[in-house]
């Protein structure tokens, strides 16, 4: 099934307009500074399309797929969501857990704080302890596990709310190889599936494989945005 693109599917549900963000940093001698992660950012996002987001480390774009999820607030520009009630789940390893709650516990509170309801996930608990394949570490406190396995429960736990919009921010590429494999084909099919998906990777070969646009990010600005191959090819020329 081909994707589905702005061409032909051109229903907009969420748009970006000049988007900026900043955090406030503290200098010598109790002096606060500004630090614009996001300066000037716009793009719109289409229903049933993948948007690939690029960029060098430290442009801005973890904090943009923050924005997008509702986690941070712009302190310019704006944003506009044109579908109400939608549903946008954040996969990322920078997903927060309570320490000395365990993986049942946390993936309980995540799929509350990504929109899902308490009798939703306990519904999909069986499927969410079997894809992250924690076995028995499910009931241990998030504070005995490791970086991988709690990549493992923030996947699967955002995976299994089934948001109306994915943001992944690269985490295709980490766990185990037999993870990330199973990770990766998990979301390829789901992006097949007419989901709306944001994506973050600084892989050229997945991008091309599952986007329909690319917006490029750099130094807190829509650098580019649109065909993936030319945005892409742009992009690699200016990053050698």
């Amino acid at each position: 099934m081909a994707p589905n693109t702005p061409e032909n599917s051109p229903t907009k549900i969420l748009s970006l307009h000049n988007v900026g963000l900043y955090y406030s940093r503290r200098q010598r001698f109790r002096r606060r500074t500004r630090y614009w992660a996001l300066q000037d950012v716009s793009f719109d996002l289409y229903a049933g399309e993948t948007l690939g987001v690029i960029g060098k480390n430290g442009v801005g774009k973890s904090t943009l797929l923050r924005v997008l999820a509702g986690i941070l607030s712009p302190d310019t520009g704006q944003i506009r969501i044109h579908r109400k009630g939608m549903r946008i789940s954040l996969i990322s390893l920078g997903a927060g857990f309570v320490p000395y709650l365990t993986g049942r516990e946390n993936a309980i509170l995540s799929g509350m704080l990504l929109g899902a309801t308490k009798e939703e996930i306990h519904e999909r608990m069986e499927a969410i302890v079997a894809f992250s394949e924690l076995d028995g570490f499910f009931d241990e406190p998030v504070n005995t596990y490791s970086t991988g396995m709690r990549a493992r429960l923030g996947f699967s736990v955002a995976y299994h709310v089934d948001p109306d919009v994915i943001l992944l921010d690269e985490v295709l590429g980490v766990g185990d190889e037999a993870f990330r494999k199973k990770s990766t084909e998990a979301m390829k099919k789901r992006i097949k599936s007419d989901k709306t998906v944001v994506i973050v990777s600084h892989s050229a070969p997945l991008l091309r494989e599952v986007c329909d646009r690319i917006v490029w990010i750099e130094d807190g600005r829509t650098k580019a945005q649109g065909d993936v191959a030319e945005v892409l090819k742009a992009y690699l020329k200016h990053s050698q």
